[in-house]
């Protein structure tokens, strides 16, 4: 295990997952999904560990979060990459992440409310882009936002399965697509929604 993963690992186990949510927190041990309003979840903890382990972030790079939710994997991104920036489709979940966020003090997070499919490009490049939401297809968008020699991790498929992608794109542009595992994410919203 490289001292990386070990990090971050550490540090997972150090976030008190109760403290990013508003309901259900009796249930916050489980290694499970639990709902956080408006349709949407807090990830599976052993998933979201996986997900950012999967990512290969380093302290240089500029990470795009798709689907901020309750703040939860945001607050993991902001630990090992330079500046996170991340796009929530859902007002109201916006708002609760970034002042919970805040209150914890991560000062390289960049908040957008918006259609989080189509990425943030005003910012883009992104070194690392991690969508946390069940796209229909690969959405073109963030591909193009994607650094040369950049990582994606997104899952993709029905609203009922999806298989999680890392996606790498070459220094010439060219993307290989790996499959990690079967998963089961809540729809991405926008523009990529099923």
């Amino acid at each position: 295990m490289t001292a990386r993963k070990q990090d971050i690992i550490a540090y997972f186990r150090s976030l008190d997952r109760r403290s990013f949510m508003d309901r259900h927190q009796q249930d916050a041990g489980l290694d499970e999904a639990l709902p956080i309003g408006y349709g949407q979840t807090i990830s599976q903890p052993s998933l979201v560990l996986e997900m950012t382990i999967a990512l290969a972030l380093e302290d240089h790079h500029k990470t795009l979060e798709i689907g901020t939710g309750s703040g939860f994997q945001t607050a993991l991104l902001a630990a090992f990459s330079n500046e996170v920036y991340t796009v929530e489709k859902i007002p109201q979940l916006a708002e609760s992440a970034q002042k919970r966020l805040e209150a914890k003090r991560h000062t390289n997070i960049s908040f957008l409310q918006g259609d989080g499919s189509l990425g943030w490009p005003e910012h883009a490049p992104y070194d690392r882009i991690i969508v946390t939401a069940a796209a229909s297809a690969i959405p073109k968008e963030l591909i193009d936002q994607l650094s040369p020699g950049g990582r994606m991790i997104i899952p993709v498929g029905s609203p009922h399965r999806q298989d999680l992608f890392a996606i790498d794109k070459s220094i010439d542009g060219q993307l290989e697509k790996t499959v990690l595992e079967v998963v089961r994410f809540v729809p991405l919203k926008g523009k990529y929604e099923h």
